[in-house]
């Protein structure tokens, strides 16, 4: 196949993440061959190793991008919110939360379907990033507690309910539905604080 681009420099490189992102997302990480990922940049099998060493590598390389992309842009939001109350600051979690999960669909799918591939090193280096984002909602949610505004029963348990319903959304919004993000955003809201509020309240 002709070249489409060069293959030196961060172009190549970023072509490599961005086919590399679509052929695991479609075909899964196993499936996907070097051959195919070259054919798809444009370029030689052998040239992929100016850029990466292994398949494992640009896995890694894919979903730690992603982590530093969610943290990056998590610590934007939440600075806005920074001094405010644990109400505010939920809101502020779940708009972020559904945001990202909706912009960035296939690095989310990749990163929780494909954490198993990763080698162990790898994999407790992502797993425990992942860790330090829910720590940042269950610290939420006890300041809440401690203020006498959520019942949580254990923050930790609740946090993972809460997560596992916010990224649910990458499996059925689409951006021309019947609902806009913002409207899921809001009935989300109400939804988690409606139940961190109300519980214990018969």
């Amino acid at each position: 196949m002709a070249r489409t681009i060069g293959s030196h420099g961060p172009r190549t490189m970023e072509a490599i993440r961005k086919a590399g992102l679509n052929l695991i997302y479609e075909h899964g990480f196993e499936a996907m061959s070097l051959r195919q990922l070259a054919a798809e940049v444009g370029i030689q099998v052998g040239s992929l190793y100016n850029h990466i060493s292994t398949k494992q590598d640009l896995l890694y390389d894919l979903i730690r991008a992603h982590m530093d992309d969610l943290f990056r842009q998590f610590g934007e939001v939440m600075a806005g919110v920074a001094g405010q109350g644990p109400v505010e600051r939920i809101k502020a979690f779940i708009a972020f939360h559904v945001t990202y999960h909706i912009v960035r669909k296939r690095e989310v799918f990749i990163g929780a379907s494909e954490l198993r591939s990763l080698e162990p090193n790898h994999y407790e280096e992502i797993v425990a990033l992942r860790r330090q984002y829910e720590r940042h909602l269950i610290d939420i949610l006890r300041q809440g507690e401690a203020a006498g505004l959520f019942h949580c029963g254990d923050a930790s348990v609740a946090a993972y309910g809460i997560l596992a319903m916010l990224t649910g959304v990458c499996n059925w919004f689409r951006p021309h539905g019947r609902l806009s993000k913002e409207q899921v955003i809001a009935i989300y809201s109400d939804l988690v604080l409606g139940g961190l509020m109300n519980a214990g309240h018969p």
